[in-house]
């Protein structure tokens, strides 16, 4: 194997940890994936069903960092305003905007790493209910 062929393994294991961790977790939808496809994610995303800043910031009172990678969607960046109209011309573009929060994501996370990461999100669910 290349070094490049062991990164994307180790960050494909990670995301299976992470998958196998948040399985039994309503609150969450994990990445989709296509069969007859591959993955190197660069980024573990998490569409969060409900209260996803107040869980971003429970998450960075606990120490976990986390990303929310486009905040604003193509469309209302000042650019091109001009070119795809108002708020609500792509409503599911804005609504994963609004809803989308990656976790950490690299090479050197380990079981222990993410059990911690994943406890303090189910933690976070306290703040929602």
């Amino acid at each position: 194997l290349t070094y490049l062929d062991e990164y994307i393994a180790s960050r494909v294991e990670a995301a299976n940890t992470y998958d196998s961790l948040l399985n039994d977790v309503d609150e969450f939808i994990t990445p989709h994936r296509i069969i007859n496809g591959t993955h190197v994610f660069h980024q573990y995303t998490l569409k969060v069903k409900e209260g996803r800043d107040e869980i971003q910031a429970f998450l960075k009172s606990n120490g976990v960092p986390s990303a929310i990678y486009y905040p604003k969607a193509l469309h209302q960046q000042s650019i091109y305003q001009q070119y795809a109209g108002k708020k609500g011309a792509f409503p599911i573009t804005e609504s994963l905007c609004n809803s989308v929060l990656s976790l950490p994501m690299h090479t050197e996370l380990n079981e222990k790493m993410q059990n911690y990461i994943v406890d303090v999100l189910k933690g976070s669910f306290e703040l929602i209910s």
